[in-house]
């Protein structure tokens, strides 16, 4: 079902380095698979060649990262803890030094083995069907934000980690843009186009603080109880046995990859159509 709202892209966020700190860019090219260029370009891995993340490992909660580059490419980042003073590492750099010393880094913190890996041509997602950006509505933040004490609008917005965030909508609008399991929402924002895939359902990493990966006893079960009672009636196809489920992850097709999204892009929503018509990437 669409709706009459005017959804525009309110702000949007890429993640150079998959699984810490954010970067606020104001416009973004889809690359290859659909996502947004340097967005997850990096990730942490240890020795088994698993990610290291916030689902996997708390530690990852308080290193503090900030990065330079023009446009959405990461060139360098700064990376400190609590117990780390901030230390700048060339990204870009085939320096075996520099990579050495980064790792280095990782590995103290960590107490483990840590490496960075990068793949500049569609980055690390966590879904290789659904690997378009991720989106929310501002009004959702704000919502699920008021679910609970201590926490505004901003520190739920780092928690739950979206690429694009969607103004001029009421809390949840997103949900118009997925379907069943076999079917797609077709929709734009600017020149590019989307499929809406699926709902996403959320892991421990929300329940967390995004500076020091303390858990707010019981958030799960709050967030799932608030969610069912708020869930609105447009909301796409019952995906699982559960309501821990917010944001919504995206595919890009081909054609789209090139493209710019840029911040006041408008959002419309178009037809919904089979799943086997829609020509994304196979997993």
């Amino acid at each position: 079902m669409a709706s009459t709202a005017s959804a525009t892209v309110q702000q949007l966020s890429i993640y150079p380095i998959k699984s810490l700190d954010g970067r606020a860019v104001d416009s973004v090219e889809v690359v290859t698979n659909g996502g947004l260029a340097g967005d997850r370009e990096f990730a942490l891995f240890d020795s088994d060649g698993d990610y290291v993340n916030g689902k996997h490992d708390s530690q990852v909660h308080p290193i503090s990262a900030s990065y330079e580059g023009a446009e959405a490419r990461a060139e360098a980042v700064t990376l400190s803890t609590p117990e780390q003073d901030p230390r700048r590492f060339a990204l870009a750099s085939s320096d075996g030094d520099e990579a050495a010393a980064l790792t280095d880094w990782l590995s103290e913190w960590f107490g483990y083995p840590v490496s960075l890996d990068r793949n500049r041509e569609g980055g690390f997602p966590d879904d290789t069907t659904a690997a378009g950006p991720t989106i929310i509505s501002e009004a959702t933040i704000d919502t699920v934000a008021g679910w609970f004490d201590g926490i505004d609008a901003e520190g739920m917005r780092r928690r739950l980690r979206p690429n694009i965030v969607l103004g001029g909508v009421p809390a949840f609008w997103e949900d118009h843009l997925f379907a069943d399991r076999d079917s797609r929402v077709r929709f734009s924002i600017g020149d590019v186009d989307f499929f809406g895939v699926n709902p996403c359902q959320r892991c421990v990493v929300p329940s967390r603080d995004p500076d020091t990966g303390d858990q707010i006893e019981g958030f799960n079960e709050r967030f799932v109880e608030k969610r069912r009672a708020t869930m609105p009636t447009w909301s796409g196809g019952d995906w699982f046995d559960h309501d821990f489920r917010l944001m919504i992850n995206t595919a890009v097709p081909e054609a789209s990859w090139g493209e710019t999204i840029a911040v006041g892009d408008e959002l419309t929503v178009g037809e919904t159509v089979s799943a086997e018509e829609t020509p994304v990437p196979a997993e």
